[in-house]
């Protein structure tokens, strides 16, 4: 079997192009998830059960169940009702590109409060009697203490989530969306080289989970720094 260079030569600027739209999907997905994910977060952690069992059902019935289900049924399965046809909605949900961004925000934000959740649980029981001494109040000690090292702390869980979250992306290109597998699939379409049309999308998405990894590690030296054990 011969590779075909000067193919994948020739469509590197649909890849290109591509890499930005799965760029800018991913952005707005975490973005969105993650001011989703806040509030979330904190009802996760709240001793009102009015307030942590909707959170708790949330996250379940979002993590228990397929995200391309979840795609399917916010691009597809909405159009099948008449009133959300008809409603100032429908604009934003007839387009793809926010259908994306809505569901991938949708399921992201529940791994990303649960994460969160996770996080503000196990914070050292000393920053929290160190700022209740000083008189600090409720809404100060979790804007000032909980909120900031809860965040940091969860770094590490957080970069898998943005990895996973990258590769989630992909499935954009099934409601139409020309993202990287999306440039992939058009390739193989009128060339018939699966092998070279997607192992060329494989090394893109290898070479920005490279480049996002980094930059996690680069922010986890910088703000978990004070967790690394003692150099002697």
């Amino acid at each position: 079997m011969n590779f075909d260079y000067g193919l994948i030569w020739a469509n590197l600027p649909l890849y290109f192009s591509g890499v930005l739209v799965t760029l800018s999907t991913l952005l707005a997905s975490l973005a969105i998830g993650l001011a989703l994910a806040l509030p979330l977060g904190l009802m996760r952690v709240s001793r009102s059960p009015w307030l942590n069992a909707p959170a708790w059902l949330y996250t379940y019935v979002i993590r228990g169940t397929p995200m391309l289900v979840q795609l399917f049924l916010i691009y597809y399965g909405l159009a099948q009702f008449e009133w959300v046809r008809e409603s100032a909605l429908w604009p934003y949900l007839s387009n793809a590109t926010f259908c994306a961004c809505l569901a991938f925000a949708i399921n992201t934000s529940a791994y990303t409060a649960e994460i969160l959740a996770g996080s503000l649980k196990t914070t050292a029981h000393g920053e929290i009697e160190a700022a209740r001494a000083v008189g600090m109040s409720r809404a100060g000690l979790y804007r000032r203490i909980l909120l900031p090292s809860a965040l940091r702390r969860a770094l590490p869980q957080y970069s898998n989530e943005v990895i996973m979250m990258l590769h989630t992306t992909s499935l954009a290109s099934i409601v139409t969306l020309v993202d990287i597998t999306g440039a992939a699939r058009t390739v193989n379409a009128r060339f018939y080289l699966p092998f070279e049309a997607f192992l060329t999308a494989g090394v893109f998405y290898l070479a920005l989970t490279f480049i996002l990894v980094r930059l996690f590690k680069l922010a986890e030296h910088r703000w978990l720094a004070y967790l690394a054990p003692r150099k002697h």
